[in-house]
């Protein structure tokens, strides 16, 4: 039978359950058939215990009336003494009685309720059995205790864990769950196979199922029979009271037995716990490690600086960025965002399981590859900004250089001849006319030379900004520029030392024709405006907006207008040689030719006129072709920022959304979490958004577009905050998650975790998810913590260990759970494998496996130290060491 008397140790816990259970359905006990079940039961219950003093009771109501018997059962069970009873048969004697054995109840932590000494003296029936209930209730039920819990609902663990092999046996409560007398037999026969043949039992014969029972209980287990058959089967359903105690007898019956199966959990939970946990450290240092030497070798080849010749070149390069952008790069953000949520998972799991604190190798913390991946971005940044720089370079030389070689070759081509015409000695055998003629065309050619001073001076401006740019090709453009220029000098130095010698024999010259001398003059600066006009009309052009090209288009028609005046200067100059001609006639003078002071003809600016005029309309529809190609581009701009400003809208939509979710208590943890993923699947579905920005943002670059003042947003920008919004969402579920396994594993009901969630909230003052030592502490005070420097400090030590000065909501109820439940510590596991080792101070390893699970006992075996102790045996092992390093106390 049962030993009571250490439920003397644990009368301040006794409060709390038995306020629940004191409520003992009065109003049902007027149901004869329960009535009649609970007195039976509760009689043979007491009698049970009265034996042991050599005495019994017939009538339960009766029979306790004078309140002798109820003390002397109250002393058998507890095994304490009451105080001592009067023997007068007074009602006043009765009463003071049945009173000294309320008070010792109640020293026992138990509220009676509506339970006087005057009705139990009186015989009422209902309250002599409810106080019977309590008595069994407080001294053999309430310290039943299986995996955390205990009372009704860890007896029902217990009978659930034991039946659970037995077919036609399913234990859900303590009322029609017993009714065909199976489960009484399968907790027979899992602790005494000898006593019962359990497959001989039919379901459908629950009279003689419960007889046998009742029959091998009272006669091998010494559990006395507290209940019939007949009325079992008879009620349509049993009483709950009646079954409870009845039940209650076979579980401390077999209390020896369950001492060993619980010692054997523990180890195997303990075991599981740890093995998990390393399986997880193992697979964290894998994935560190591939995923930094992926970050190594990727920066050294964005940090690449190796300049192209060409713009296809670069553009080459872009793309194969492009490429690792949305390729390369994505299964390396979810890598990383895994990485972190196992880290966290599992400390949480090191935390929950009263372990030391997961520490990665030296340069795997998170910390490190946080680091790692803010260097990668920012070499990913500095390699986007130097390919379009470079483009935007290498576009610039090639609309230089080609500018270059056009202005070089109309020099050239200009220049042609020039030094021979100026070496000649003409003037020497010439006349007078002639000399004069000589000196004023030397004069139109220093306009001439003049004029084409600034194309040589762009030349020059131009090689300049090629080198400065560092034009690939430098050295070639260097050795032209230098070789106009040299020619450029040769040619001032001749025509300054021509100038000369004409001037030197002006004076014996006076004859001129001042016809031939106006038209050289304005034929010159007329022609060598329209080379100009000309050049300016082949002029290559590069623009990047609207306005650019726009302004273009108005120089070009301010060009145009000026043209009518320019063709009256064209027909103005053909008119004077017009007038030659005439004068040449009306005096009968012979024309030796060419105008002597030019080389101009009316038929050369007639045809460079001809030329111009047909240069005009392809100007026209260049510039056309151009504004045409930048409204498609502002087209694509606004295209872009449409889509840009949506999704960024809707990524800080969704960061403000996930910001209130996480600190609002909307249902359970479960449905919050199945909230969440629900969340999480509708933000995956706008994944389609974004690669259609990614198109867009294509097109962009593909026509080298690079501002757009219709949106703020850069797809760099939409880019980390999409990431941020994927890894915000799924470390929010993570969150929750370890917030389930916290409640689960510590035994938090889904009230406290609302409790302490609205508390946190109340102080988390920025609605940021964590808060600082002041808050933390003025959240403890509200809670009804009295707190000390000295026991904040040791506060703050558990739930920041890292000195960060911020506390996390899951470090908060970390810190609640851990001090309001209990968890499995050293002590215990070590008094665990002393059960198994029969109080040895050393266990075998035949003694793990055969309490142990194969796997587990294996496990122990590779682990255990040899035990050195004096009292040791071959093949003894050290448990002790092995559970203290189970928990950081000490190296394993």
């Amino acid at each position: 039978m049962v030993d009571y008397h250490a439920a003397n140790n644990q009368s301040s816990a006794a409060g709390v359950y038995m306020e629940q259970e004191n409520d003992w359905d009065r109003d049902l006990l007027l149901d004869p058939a329960w009535e009649k079940q609970q007195r039976k039961t509760f009689t043979a219950w007491c009698n049970s215990h009265l034996r042991k003093a050599g005495t019994q009771i017939e009538n339960i109501e009766e029979d306790f009336r004078d309140g002798l018997k109820l003390m002397l059962l109250l002393e058998v069970i507890s095994g304490e003494r009451l105080p001592k009873p009067e023997r007068g048969k007074m009602r006043v004697h009765k009463i003071n009685n049945v009173n000294k054995a309320l008070d010792f109840i109640a020293s026992k932590g138990v509220k009676l309720v509506s339970i006087g000494a005057e009705e139990i003296v009186d015989g009422n029936a209902k309250m002599t059995l409810g106080m019977i209930w309590t008595i069994i209730l407080r001294f053999a039920i309430q310290d039943i205790s299986v995996e955390e819990t205990s009372a009704k609902e860890g007896l029902l663990l217990w009978c659930q864990r034991k039946t659970a092999p037995y077919k036609n046996v399913n234990v859900q409560n303590f009322h029609i769950s017993w009714k065909d007398g199976l489960a009484f037999n399968a907790l027979i026969h899992r602790h005494r196979p000898d006593l019962i043949d359990y497959d001989s039992l039919r379901k459908d014969d629950p009279v003689t199922n419960l007889n046998n029972a009742f029959e091998v209980a009272e006669k091998h287990l010494d559990i006395p029979k507290m209940l019939d058959a007949e009325d079992i089967v008879g009620t349509l359903r049993p009483d709950e009271k009646a079954i409870m105690t009845y039940v209650s007898c076979f579980y401390h019956a077999f209390s020896g037995a369950q001492k060993a199966e619980t010692a054997a959990n523990r180890i195997c939970k303990v075991l599981a716990v740890n093995q998990e946990n390393e399986l997880m450290m193992e697979d964290y240092e894998k994935l560190a490690s591939e995923l930094l030497e992926w970050i190594r070798r990727t920066i050294p080849w964005l940090e690449n600086r190796t300049q192209e010749k060409t713009v296809n070149d670069m553009q080459a390069k872009q793309e194969d960025f492009r490429d690792y952008r949305c390729v390369h790069k994505p299964p390396k953000v979810q890598e990383k965002c895994q990485l972190e949520i196992s880290f966290n998972t599992l400390q949480t799991k090191l935390r929950l399981s009263n372990r030391p604190a997961f520490m990665p190798s030296e340069g795997r913390m998170v910390s490190d590859i946080n680091g790692a991946w803010h260097t990668l971005e920012g070499a990913e940044k500095g390699y986007e900004e130097w390919i379009l720089s470079e483009i935007r370079r290498l576009e610039r030389l090639e609309h230089l250089a080609e500018k270059f070689h056009q202005k070089a070759a109309i020099h050239e081509s200009w220049t042609d001849g020039k030094e021979a015409m100026l070496t000649q000695k003409d003037y020497e055998t010439s006349t007078l006319s002639e000399v004069k003629a000589l000196l004023r065309k030397h004069e139109a050619f220093e306009s001439d030379l003049a004029a084409h001073q600034d194309r040589v001076e762009q030349i020059a401006a131009i090689a300049q900004e090629l080198n400065e740019l560092d034009y690939y090709d430098s050295a070639t453009v260097n050795a032209r520029c230098q070789k106009i220029c040299d020619q450029w000098d040769v040619l001032g130095a001749l025509t300054q030392s021509r100038k000369e010698s004409l001037e030197r024999t002006e004076k014996q010259l006076e004859s001129i024709d001042e016809l031939y001398l106006e038209y050289a003059k304005r034929a010159a600066p007329f022609n060598n405006w329209m080379e100009g006009a000309m050049e300016d009309l082949q002029d290559m052009f590069i623009v990047h907006n609207i306005e650019e090209i726009q302004g273009l288009i108005t120089a070009h028609e301010q060009f145009k207008s000026t043209l009518p005046e320019a063709n009256k200067e064209r027909e103005a100059i053909q008119a004077i040689q017009a007038e030659v001609q005439k004068i040449a006639q009306s005096n009968g003078i012979k024309l030796s030719g060419a105008n002597p002071y030019t080389t101009i003809t009316p038929e050369s600016i007639d045809s460079k006129w001809e030329k111009a005029m047909a240069m005009v309309p392809l100007r026209d529809t260049a510039l056309q072709d151009e504004l045409n190609k930048q409204n498609n581009n502002d087209t694509l701009r606004a295209k872009f920022a449409t889509q840009a400003n949506a999704v960024g809208a809707y990524i800080q939509a969704k960061m403000e959304e996930i910001g209130r979710i996480s600190i609002e208590m909307n249902g359970t943890l479960e449905d919050q979490l199945t909230n969440l993923k629900e969340y999480q699947k509708t933000i995956m579905s706008y994944m389609p958004e974004i690669n259609k920005l990614e198109g867009s943002h294509q097109l962009i670059q593909e026509a080298l577009i690079f501002d757009n003042q219709y949106t703020s947003y850069t797809m760099e920008h939409l880019r980390v905050g999409w990431e941020q919004l994927l890894t915000t969402i799924a470390r929010t579920i993570n969150e929750v998650e370890n917030q389930i396994l916290t409640r689960d594993a510590k035994g938090i009901s889904q009230e406290q975790l609302y409790e302490y969630r609205a508390s946190f909230n109340h102080f988390d003052k920025k609605r940021s998810g964590q808060m600082v030592s002041d808050d933390f502490r003025a959240l403890l005070i509200s809670t009804g913590n009295s707190l000390g420097d000295t026991e904040f400090a040791r506060i703050m030590g558990i739930v920041d260990p890292n000195g960060s000065g911020a506390v996390t909501f899951q470090a908060f109820i970390d810190f609640m759970s851990r001090e309001t439940t209990d968890t499995d510590t050293a002590d215990q596991v070590i008094a665990s494998f002393k059960i198994l080792a029969a109080d040895k101070n050393y266990i075998t390893a035949e003694e793990l496996r055969r309490e142990l699970p194969p796997d587990q006992a294996e496990y122990c075996i590779a682990r255990m130290a040899p035990y050195t102790g004096p009292d040791g045996v071959p093949g003894a092992l050290d448990y002790m060491s092995f559970s203290t390093a189970l928990y950081g106390e000490s190296d394993l």
